[in-house]
This record gives C-alpha cells, structure tokens and sequence, in this order.
C-alpha cells in the first residue's frame, strides 16, 4: 500500500477543522516531518493564523511512533483535546488506515484526590485556614465549594479541576487533592482503583498522543523519575515559555510560615527531643527572616548559614524519625505522616541545597505585599535558589533521546533563532561537533499583510522613561492616542504600578472611554467584557503581553508603556547578565535585550489576530527609535509600516475607528 502523502492529509485534516490551507502550514509541516525522519531537531517560527497546531499534528500523527505535545497554556491544551485532535484523527482515519488514541496528562495536583474528599486533610491547625465551624458551614463560600466538589466527584470522569465549571478557590480545592509527594501512592491507598491521577496516567501510557503542559515536561526532565510514558517525538507548543517555566519548577523557595508549617504536621509524629530541634531551628530562621533585605546574596551572610544548617539538621532527623516510628492513636495516620513527610522534605531539600552553595544556583531574598495567603502570614520575606542557567540541563535532558519540534509565534528575536537557541541550550544553527544537538529554525511567516494591516507608531518626542520617574508625558500621548482611536485599546504595562497609576488618571480624563484593570476581576472575565465593547480599554501588566486573543475591532491600538527590559534589581536575570559579561559576552544583548524582545514581540502580536484586522502598535518609548539595540527589537517585531510622527498616527487611528463604526452602523 502507498503511504499517503504529506499534502493529501495536511488538506484533510484542514478541510475537517474547516480552515484554510496556507502556504507556512504546509512548509511547516514539511519541515517537521523532516525532521522527525532524520531524528533531528527544528525551531519553527509560525505567525498567528498558520494553523500551527495542526501544522505539527498532521506529521506526527502521519509518522506513527509515540507523541509527547508540551503546550504553556490550558486554554491551548483543551483546544488540542477537544478540538484539534478529535478532528484531525476522524479526518486523517481513511488515508491512514488507523485511529491514533491520546490523552491529557498532568502533574497530580490538577485532579481530584478521592482519598482527601472523603477522608478530610490531616488536620493543621493553621490559624482560620481549616476553621472546623467555617468548612462544615454550608452557608460560606468555602463550604459551598466543598459541597459542589463533593457532588461533582460523583459524576465527573476525569476529576480534572479544568473541567470543573464554574472553578473553585484555590483554597477550596487545596482541601481536596495532593501533591506528588504528599500521595499515599496506589497500592497504600484505599482509593488507589479509583483514582483519578492514576487514571490519567493509565490512559496515557496507551496513547499514541499525549498532551502535557511545560510544568509537567520540566518535572519529568529535572526529577529523574519519569512521568511521561517512552516516546519518541517531543513537540512543544507555545515554546518561547519553556525556559521560564523550566526555571520555575528548578527554583525552591524557604518562608517562615512553610517551615513552621512542616514543625506543626511532624511535631505530633515524633519524639518531643527531635520536634524541639526543628522548632528551634524555624525560629532561628524566623528571626533572620525578619531583617531580610530584598536582594541577591552573593555570599551568604554567617546567621542566615548558622540558621540553614540547623533547619537541615533538623530536618533531616525528622525525616530519619518519621520512617521509623508509628503512631496508631493518630487518625488516617499514613496520610498524616505522608503530608508531614512532604513538609519537611521540602524544607531540608532547599536547605541543603542552599548550604552546599554550588556556583551554578543564584540564592536571594524576596519580600512579598502581604496578601494574607498562609505561607506569607509570619514575615512577608522568603529565601529563593534558581539555576543561573537552565540551558545544560535542556540540552542534556531534552535534546538527546528523540527528536525535539519547537514551535510559537516568537522564535526568532533580532533576525535569527540563535539567541532563542542558546537559552535552549543549543549552539548557534549549523555548528557541528560530537556531543551537539543537530537543529536548524525556519520562519514560515504568517498569512497576514503586517505592512498594510499595522502600523509601529514610536513616540519619539517622548523623555526617556526613568525608573519610577514622572511620566506625564506619556499619560497625555496616551490620552491622546486612545481617544482618536475611540477606545479599543489595550495597555500593556511594565509593572502593575504603572498600569494602576495609568487607570486611575485615564479614569478621570477620559471618562467615556471604561477602563478595565488587570486584577479587578478574573483575566477570563476581562478579556470577555473588553472584546464586547470597541469603546472599553484594557490596561495590564504580564499576562495580557501573551494572553489576549481579540480579533476584529474591539483591539485596534495596542500600547507598551515602555521597553519591558527586566528590573535592574531582578536578582536572577542580573545574575544571568553578570555570568554572561564575565564569560567574555554582552550580557545585556543577551538577557536584558532577548528578554524585551521576546515579551514585545508577543505584546505586539496582539494587534492582528486575522485577516480583516488593522491597527497602531503604540511603543510610548522613544529609546526604540533611538538606541543602538532599537534595531535589535524592532527587528523581532512584526513587519509593520513604521513611523515616528504623531500627528499621522492620530489620522490612522481616527480613520480606522470611523471605518470600524461604519462596517457596525
């Protein structure tokens, strides 16, 4: 029998998913099929509207070997679920002569913990956390969650939080599923044939697609234990996330609050002599915590050394003393001793690691708003470790057992994929040498026109931001721009402070435009009640630069406050800056400048979400026109048409917002 070609699924599999084929889908899909042929590995840069998704699920369902998809995002991983993969599998059925299976798998606190829901948690006595008057009332909010979670375990089949509408608090569902560590484990649970993690993983090791999230991919990459079924092809979606996700699942944290927490759920479980030892030790720790100064430790300071070393000591004869006494007068005692065993295991493991002192980990102090949340209640100042670098951990655990597709919208920063690529831990494209990683990137561009769709407005009569300067300037650019364009604007803000002050003053100046604030209400719901009104505008920091997906008229000015390079007091990223100058490079091309590439790259990707769309990308920053790394940027963004004066701006706008009225007149 021949095998079908490549075109004949990729049309298939559009056709069902009623899309259009477009010249990059089918490059892409060319180039991913290659490389999963020649075992190799490839970046591909795929714009907004290529099909991405089905760009590299039509070869990798079309090759037949075992799938890992690692997606940043939920709402993508459910559109791949429960869109894209049902579609494709049913269309690419006749040609293929076959019915690829896959399944969803994530790490174990995303689903119901049936042994939690009907056993109850081991009791904490955390001040009004596990308040026993509050949970049994069915009148508050927790307790109605509680009770809707219970139901719900009845008839849901995949105990999944995600599929559980609508959510519940974070502090509801914290009562009723586990961590991987704090887990009984199948065969000591009474609930193991039922379980629903297990359940996830069962299915997962049958399927010949299995759909995780960067997290999970980085745990299993990291903790040596696998977690992932075998398999052969690795796609990662959305990749331009992987490095810092990687990072934060690589990174441990120590706050009084959580020491004294492992003290309370072991101090019932041992010997008084031993549970003393870790109490003095948290408070000897406590107290340094208190005269935490926000900052990188370079050294560390000799009583913060004192107190690590006694918290791992201590630790560490819980530990002993946990596996080796029983106490049957306490209740559900295997859960109990589990959770208390998880609590301190955490604390030794970042104690230690912080005292051994390796070169390769930057320690800091952080100190956090108080927001009332448990972990912060005691000092409002935590101890933080991360890898300077994750880029030989990757190339290590990534690039060597299969063949690794990288795919997003933003591979390609300043004209090529090498920067990217380092971050990866990859050398730049086309270096050979023994132990190297063989890649290449492609940019199969994107079906929109960017010159004739958008413009790159940049305010160069600006005054250079300062830090936590006056920007009076930039709120009347901004009250300017968003009148012409008759609201529909999204802000994308530096820092959270900076978007407030920007919404309150806009408030009052322009009052018949609303603004929406990042915070004030669920991201879901404001990027909802944005899109429903043109004149509405949305101002944010972070997760609007990536997570906004509005096409049509409701978004036709899309606005950066600045050039979002990290804060000069960011312990990690001046770290990196540092290791890379010393190293003989330019540390601040190679962080500060890939850092603000990538996030405006993305911020500005917002604009044009499809064919029809047309609108200003607004950068309130004149150092993008006249800085020497300004090239380097704007070469990372979009092709628009590129302008610096005001006032043809101001006519653009005017004459998109009055062509948009009329189209809805």
């Amino acid at each position: 029998m021949t095998k079908p070609s490549l075109p004949d699924l990729l049309h298939a599999a559009v056709s069902a998913v009623g899309g259009t084929e477009r010249p990059g889908q089918v490059a892409m899909a060319e180039a991913v099929a290659e490389a999963i042929d020649d075992n190799s590995h490839l970046l591909v840069q795929a714009g907004t509207g290529t099909g991405k998704s089905l760009g590299y699920l039509v070869p990798a369902l079309a090759q037949g070997e075992r799938v890992v998809v690692a997606t940043a995002t939920l709402a993508l991983q459910r559109q791949l679920v429960e869109r894209d993969l049902p579609r494709t599998v049913d269309a690419l059925h006749p040609q293929l002569r076959r019915r690829p299976q896959f399944a969803m798998l994530k790490g174990r606190s995303n689903y119901l913990c049936l042994h939690r829901l009907h056993e109850g948690v081991p009791q904490d006595e955390e001040e009004g956390l596990f308040d026993p008057f509050e949970a049994a009332a069915p009148t508050s909010k927790l307790g109605q969650d509680l009770m809707r979670l219970r139901d719900w375990s009845d008839e849901t089949e995949t105990g999944d939080r995600d599929d559980l509408t609508p959510g519940v608090s974070d502090r509801a569902w914290a009562q009723v599923s586990v961590s991987s560590r704090e887990c009984l484990g199948a065969s000591k649970c009474a609930y193991g044939a039922e379980c629903f993690a297990e359940a996830a993983r069962e299915r997962a090791k049958l399927a010949d697609v299995v759909v995780t999230n960067h997290a999970l991919l980085a745990i299993d990459a990291i903790e040596g234990a696998p977690v992932l079924p075998e398999h052969e092809v690795l796609i990662v979606d959305e990749a331009h996330e992987l490095v810092s996700r990687v990072t934060g699942v690589a990174t441990g944290e120590l706050t009084p609050g959580q020491v004294n927490r492992a003290v309370r759920r072991s101090a019932k479980l041992v010997d008084e002599k031993v549970a003393d030892q870790l109490q003095t030790a948290a408070e000897g720790f406590e107290r340094v915590m208190e005269l935490a100064l926000p900052g990188r430790l370079e050294e560390i300071p000799e009583d913060l050394a004192y107190a690590l070393m006694a918290l791992r000591d201590a630790a560490r004869a819980v530990i002993t003393a946990l596996g080796s006494t029983r106490d049957r007068s306490v209740q559900d005692e295997d859960a109990v001793r589990k959770q208390a065993m998880a609590s301190v295991e955490t604390v030794h493991g970042v104690a230690e690691r912080i005292t051994q002192g390796s070169e390769y980990d930057v320690v800091w102090y952080e100190r956090h708003e108080p927001r009332g949340g448990a972990a912060y209640r005691h000092s409002g100042a935590s101890l933080r470790v991360a890898p300077l670098t994750v880029s030989g951990l990757l190339r290590e655990k990534l690039f060597t057992e299969r063949s690794v597709v990288l795919a997003s919208a933003t591979l390609k920063l300043g004209g090529d994929f090498n920067g990217v690529g380092a971050s990866l831990g990859l050398a730049p494209e086309g270096t050979t040498g023994d132990d190297l990683p063989v890649w290449k990137g492609i940019d199969v561009g994107s079906p929109f026109d960017y010159p004739r769709q958008g413009i790159l407005y940049v305010a160069k009569h600006l005054s250079r931001p300062a830090r936590d300067g006056d920007r009076g300037d930039m709120l009347d650019e901004l009250t300017e721009l968003m009148q012409a364009a008759g609201g529909r604007t999204l802000g994308l803000f530096s820092s959270m402070r900076a978007a407030q002050q920007a919404a309150e003053e806009l408030r009052t100046r322009v009052p018949e435009l609303p603004i929406l604030l990042q915070g004030e209400d669920t991201l879901g719901e404001l990027i909802k009640n944005f899109a429903a009104d043109p004149k509405t505008c949305l101002f944010g920091t972070l997760s609007l630069w990536q997570g906004v997906d509005v096409p049509g008229p409701s978004c036709q000015l899309v606005v950066m406050d600045k050039i979002p390079f990290p804060r000069p007091d960011d312990p990690l990223m001046s770290a990196r800056q540092k290791a890379v100058e010393e190293a003989g490079g330019n540390g601040f091309m190679a962080v500060a400048a890939t850092h603000a590439a990538l996030l405006m790259a993305q911020g500005a990707g917002r604009l044009v979400r499809a064919t029809g769309d047309r609108g200003v990308v607004a950068v309130l920053d004149p150092r993008l026109a006249t800085a020497r790394y300004g090239s380097y940027l704007k070469a990372s963004l979009p092709d628009f048409w590129y302008t610096t004066d005001r006032n043809q701006v101001r006519k653009s706008l005017a004459a998109i917002d009055a062509a948009s009225e009329a189209a809805n007149a």
